[in-house]
């Protein structure tokens, strides 16, 4: 039966993590393009089942047109949606920024809210949407649970959570606030690179010494 972890030993644990999460990546950062809280809010909820880099092909061509929330809640689905349709879900897509850009127009003045409650209370935003904007828009502290972010933090045991609002709290509540939001981007930068939902690189990671769920014999390689 393997020994339980001591409070003490996981929180140093976590800093190793961390640390070297921040020596492999120095260059994480958002990987869509925006300009603005609205264009980032607009592109957020196209990456949803959809690659950032497809997003950010899209935007380019989108935002030239319809990117402010007066320019978008004047337009009709059919007139936004040849200009999404490769982001996927683009029917349902369309009809939620569109409806959001009009209540941004109806109650905020155009601009983008900068609190959870309010942005949650937006067409197609959850709470996944709203940190990223809260955080790249706005630079409050928050952590966005992608898919990423929950397979590499339950991988690592910076959270032992099976659903993504436990993982957000664990998160939080394990990593300094300070760091909330580029350790969101150094676990997607580790995801999409090494520790893939399929067939995880262990033999490559760099944080393999202090993954509870590394397979026998994975080390540390460079």
């Amino acid at each position: 039966m393997a020994v339980k972890e001591s409070k003490k030993a996981k929180s140093a644990r976590i800093a190793h993590i961390l640390d070297t999460l921040a020596e492999t990546y120095p260059e994480a950062a958002p990987q869509l393009d925006f300009t603005s809280p609205f264009e980032l809010l607009v592109a957020t909820i196209l990456s949803a089942q959809c690659t950032d880099k497809q997003v950010n092909k899209t935007t380019a061509v989108l935002f030239p047109i319809y990117g402010t929330a007066a320019k978008m809640a004047a337009a009709t689905e059919a007139e936004l949606e040849p200009y999404i349709k490769t982001c996927g879900l683009f029917k349902t897509k369309g009809k939620n920024i569109i409806a959001t850009s009009r209540i941004l127009m109806e109650q905020y003045g155009g601009d983008v809210p900068d609190t959870m409650e309010a942005l949650t209370a937006l067409p197609g935003v959850g709470r996944k949407t709203a940190n990223v904007v809260l955080s790249n828009a706005f630079g409050q502290p928050a952590i966005a649970v992608d898919t990423h972010v929950f397979r590499v933090a339950n991988r690592l045991g910076l959270a032992e959570a099976k659903d993504v609002l436990r993982t957000e709290q664990q998160l939080m509540e394990n990593i300094p606030k300070e760091k909330w939001s580029i350790a969101h981007h150094w676990l997607i930068f580790h995801g999409r690179r090494v520790c893939s939902a399929r067939s995880p690189a262990c033999g490559k990671c760099t944080v393999a010494p202090y993954c509870p769920n590394k397979p026998v014999g994975a080390e540390r390689k460079g």
